[in-house]
């Protein structure tokens, strides 16, 4: 699915049907309501440990189990074990390669993330991904097309699409209640005192002791060991792109969502290390973006990691705005318009959470439900902050080729 008209997901589909993708060892089916789902972790991080937590708490509630956990870093693997009385794995395929393995979560650096959904795809694996889904909209076009093929359930980490918020604002975008949206703005921004994502550093790493750098590394360009690229990995292009594939991630599929939208025409970006000049960082502290989509209007994308000053998320359009709260949205008429569209207050009744995330998947797996944040929307999102990141690095104004599916110089 794109936004030509003459592209459609079975001819892109068709398009790729030549790549010569390997058939999965198994074939994950459709599971009985009450069949307990077992679940393999790779990466027992900081944010795979948030998923641990919670998982272990599902475990009755929602019968599911943590069957195996995997990471590089043995302190982390002991850990992850001890924590969940999991088997663990130092090499994520030998995971993959557990027939007790119902689906896998995946929460790796960036870099890691194309590779271990193929891997897992073929496996048979259903899939829960941390975002972005991949580090390039091409990875993430080839990626669709293998989750298509193999009927996967994919499930990417963008959790605030477990708000439903975003739906329903959909909704009344749909509907015409506010005319013709022209303007979408959104952010995400933080302040740090001496530098930004400079995370500690854990001093008991030793690679080729305790940890595997070349693992870790893996399809990344090969380095010297730098403790600073394992702990502090968002801060380098090698594995991420900042801002934008951290952050931005998350608020640019919720505007997609709440609009309807999916690929980007053009989109340019500025910005720069504007305040912690003295940081190791490659990546700005400071990035905003502005997409055109083809229906005729702009997202605008804005951070800073030096002023945490919020920006009121917002849907501009020519009859009323929509305006996305702490616990839902409201619609305010524009005051050309106020006796023609009435106002609106939502309450959601969801959240920006894990436990809600991993259950949507788990009925997924289950009884089919429709996934929150799909393969489709996590390539939406990929194609939308790589058009900022490319058009950052090469100061250039950036366009999506929708027919052969890849982004352009403009």
């Amino acid at each position: 699915m794109c936004n030509d008209p003459s592209v459609s997901r079975r001819s892109f589909l068709a398009a790729t049907a030549s790549t010569p993708w390997l058939a999965p060892k198994l074939y994950s089916q459709v599971r009985g309501a009450l069949e307990r789902i077992r679940v393999g972790v790779i990466g027992c991080g900081g944010m795979g440990m948030a998923h641990i937590k919670t998982l272990l708490k599902m475990r009755d509630s929602d019968n599911v189990e943590i069957a195996a956990v995997c990471d590089v870093y043995q302190k982390r693997l002991d850990a992850a074990a001890q924590m969940t009385g999991a088997r663990p794995y130092k090499d994520y395929r030998q995971l993959l390669e557990n027939r007790e393995i119902d689906y896998v979560l995946i929460a790796t650096p960036e870099h890691w993330h194309y590779q271990m959904c193929v891997d897992a795809a073929r496996a048979g694996k259903h899939i829960y991904c941390e975002k972005p889904m991949t580090q390039t909209s091409e990875q993430a076009k080839r990626l669709v097309a293998l989750v298509d093929r193999l009927k996967i359930k994919l499930q990417v980490g963008v959790q605030g699409m477990s708000d439903e918020s975003y739906e329903v604002a959909n909704q009344y975008v749909r509907e015409g209640v506010l005319g013709k949206v022209v303007l979408a703005q959104i952010d995400y921004s933080r302040n740090y005192r001496d530098d930004f994502w400079a995370y500690t550093i854990d001093p008991d790493i030793r690679p080729g002791v305790n940890f595997d750098w070349q693992a870790w590394l893996g399809p990344a360009p090969k380095r010297p060991f730098d403790p600073d690229r394992v702990f502090r990995w968002r801060r380098y292009w090698d594995y991420s792109s900042g801002i934008a594939s951290d952050l931005f991630i998350h608020r640019v599929t919720r505007i997609i969502k709440a609009l309807g939208l999916q690929f980007p025409r053009y989109g340019v970006a500025t910005g720069g290390k504007f305040c912690f000049t003295d940081s190791r960082a490659e990546i700005p502290d400071t990035f905003n973006v502005l997409l055109d989509y083809p229906e005729g209007l702009t997202v605008q994308l804005i951070s800073s990691l030096a002023n945490d000053t919020r920006v009121q998320h917002m849907l501009r359009g020519h009859k009323a705005t929509l305006f996305f709260t702490d616990d839902g949205f409201e619609i305010v008429p524009q005051k050309l318009y106020q006796n023609e569209v009435k106002p609106v207050r939502y309450k959601k009744t969801g959240c920006e959470c894990i436990d809600l995330h991993h259950r949507n998947l788990l009925q997924a797996i289950r009884t089919g439900e429709a996934l929150k944040c799909d393969h489709w929307l996590g390539y939406y999102g990929v194609v939308a902050c790589e058009l900022g990141t490319q058009s950052y690095r090469k100061r250039k104004y950036m366009a999506w080729d929708a027919k052969r599916q890849r982004i352009v110089t403009a």
